[in-house]
């Protein structure tokens, strides 16, 4: 006769289902906030900077005009020599456009370069996202599954098993609102 087998708790099952449930719960919310992290770097990268940077090139630009403006007028009055504090004030404009101009170029590899370098990276999150909604959804469903068959086979009374949509409301209760 077949010996019966000596099953005396699922509480380790229990609590580590309800460790998973808390898991998934916590690690969702946060591979959702990183995904807006890198969508709002690129908004900023694409839009804001580029639109700033543009900006500053057209006003340093116009700045320098009108410091060479001023330069060649002096030169030109032959009544009086250029300033020191006109050449200053053209060297200085001239120095800020290439500044500029330098940091809108710059912005332009960062902008060509940006899905390169985090796509590879946000497929791995999305990856992620994908085993926390399905496959660890159903690991829940699994366990307590398996935790009602233990139940029922140790002879305790079981519980009513958990269905799949019983599982995502405890993920959502546990995520808290959002």
């Amino acid at each position: 006769m077949p010996q019966k087998a000596h099953v005396t708790s699922v509480d380790a099952i229990e609590a580590f289902r309800a460790n998973l449930i808390h898991y998934v719960s916590k690690a969702r919310p946060t591979l959702e906030e990183v995904s807006a992290d890198v969508l709002r770097a690129r908004l900023w990268l694409q839009d804001e900077q580029r639109i700033y940077w543009e900006g500053q090139v057209r006003r340093r630009a116009k700045e320098l005009e009108e410091a060479q403006q001023a330069l060649f007028s002096a030169r030109i009055a032959n009544l009086r020599e250029e300033s020191t504090a006109e050449q200053a004030n053209f060297h200085r404009a001239r120095r800020a456009l290439n500044d500029a101009q330098d940091k809108l170029r710059i912005l332009k590899t960062w902008n060509r370069e940006f899905d390169s370098r985090v796509g590879p990276l946000v497929k791995q999150m999305e990856k992620l996202h994908t085993i926390l909604a399905n496959d660890l959804t159903q690991a829940i469903v699994y366990l307590a599954e398996a935790i009602r068959a233990l139940d029922a086979y140790a002879g305790i009374q079981p519980s009513a098993a958990p269905s799949a949509d019983i599982v995502k409301s405890e993920v959502k209760e546990a995520e808290g609102p959002k």
